[in-house]
Order: C-alpha cells, then sequence, then structure tokens
C-alpha cells in the first residue's frame, strides 16, 4: 500500500507508510471504514510482481476489467495478473516471441496469440489449445465478431481470413497496399464491424 503526497503540484508515492484495514473485518464493517477514514480512502495498492525479466512488447486489459496480461520477450511468455487480488494468477512460456495477441472473451478463457513464426496459438483457461500456421508473417490481426473471423494482415498486400465457426481459411480481402512494403496495422470500426481499416510503413 502507498500513501499519495501533494505538494506544490507534485505528486510523491510514499510505499512505506500509509493505513491499512485488517484482514479479518467483514465487508460491510470495511465499506464504512472506507467511508470514515481519508487516508484509507486515498491509498493506492499496487499489483505484486507486476514486471516482465526482459521486456514486455503488449500489455492488453480484459473486456470486465478484471485481469491485465503482458507478453514478453525473452523467454517468450505470457503472464495474467489479476486486479482485484493484486497478485499474478498464471504464467505460461510459449515456443517463439509473441508479436501481438487478442482477448476473445470477456476475461482470460479464449486468447488468440500471433507468433513471429507464422504460428497462430489458441489458448483456453486451461492452458494452450491449439496451434496452425498462416501463410505469410504476420504483423498484427483482429478479431471480427459478426462474421466470426480473425483477419491478419503482415507480409503480403491481402488480408487473411479465418474463419472460425468454419475452421478453415477464406479468400483474402485484396487491398492496393504494396506487396513489397506489406501491411503494419489493421483496426475494424466499432460502429461498422465490415470496415477494416489498414496501414502501411508509408502512412497509406
Amino acid at each position: 500500500m502507498a500513501k499519495l503526497l501533494d505538494s506544490n503540484d507534485v505528486k510523491q508515492y510514499n510505499l512505506t507508510i500509509g493505513k491499512s484495514l485488517p484482514e479479518w473485518l467483514d465487508e460491510k464493517k470495511r465499506r464504512r471504514a472506507l467511508k470514515k477514514d481519508i487516508d484509507i480512502n486515498r491509498r493506492i495498492e499496487l499489483i505484486q510482481d507486476f514486471s516482465m525479466p526482459a521486456v514486455s512488447n503488449n500489455i492488453k486489459i480484459s473486456k470486465d476489467g478484471n485481469f491485465i496480461l503482458a507478453s514478453g520477450t525473452y523467454k517468450p511468455r505470457v503472464r495474467c495478473y489479476d486486479v482485484h487480488d493484486l497478485g499474478l494468477k498464471f504464467e505460461r512460456c510459449v515456443d517463439s516471441e509473441i508479436v501481438t495477441f487478442r482477448l476473445l472473451s470477456e476475461d482470460y478463457s479464449k486468447i488468440v496469440f500471433l507468433r513471429c513464426n507464422r504460428y497462430i496459438e489458441f489458448h483456453a483457461q486451461h492452458g494452450r489449445y491449439y496451434e496452425f500456421r498462416i501463410p505469410r508473417f504476420g504483423r498484427d490481426f483482429e478479431y471480427q465478431p459478426s462474421t466470426c473471423e480473425l483477419l491478419f494482415v503482415g507480409s503480403g498486400s491481402e488480408i487473411i481470413r479465418l474463419n472460425l465457426e468454419q475452421g478453415r481459411f477464406l479468400n483474402p480481402m485484396i487491398t492496393n497496399a504494396s506487396s513489397n512494403l506489406g501491411i503494419n496495422k489493421c483496426a475494424i470500426n466499432p460502429q461498422h464491424e465490415s470496415m477494416v481499416i489498414v496501414g502501411n510503413a508509408e502512412g497509406r
């Protein structure tokens, strides 16, 4: 627990002092104590072990707001942190570096990883579920809920479509991007899911 001090518009966090509530208090007494004591109400609680051994290149928050997931480079891994328990929920290692990932469910129970060696890895709540290769090296992907498709972009000019309901690749979407440069990013318009936005290194 940390205490926040504000002097001359400069915020200082003191991690060694501050009041804490006894663990044995029931929920009703805990809420009452939080309302009465200003110091306890203004406290900051930190997630324990919120770090990566080397470098973390992706971080995502689950839709329900209860979990934070981060992927690291060496050795390739993903860590899941529980926001309510303020600690590490689980850690899983993968075979190669994770380029990016998406959470398909409200929590951490359905995750898709795009790895640097063209492999896509599906994880369920218990761990790794399935993996396969895509035709080109991927740089980014999105999930389109209305069609139940994963859309991958990367070293080519087309958008690779994988239908999860049918379990097969569909005809790719053709773009006017240069096949030499490829496509770096893709996004789906949240208002109109049929609108897919892509971008390359030239800013197009």
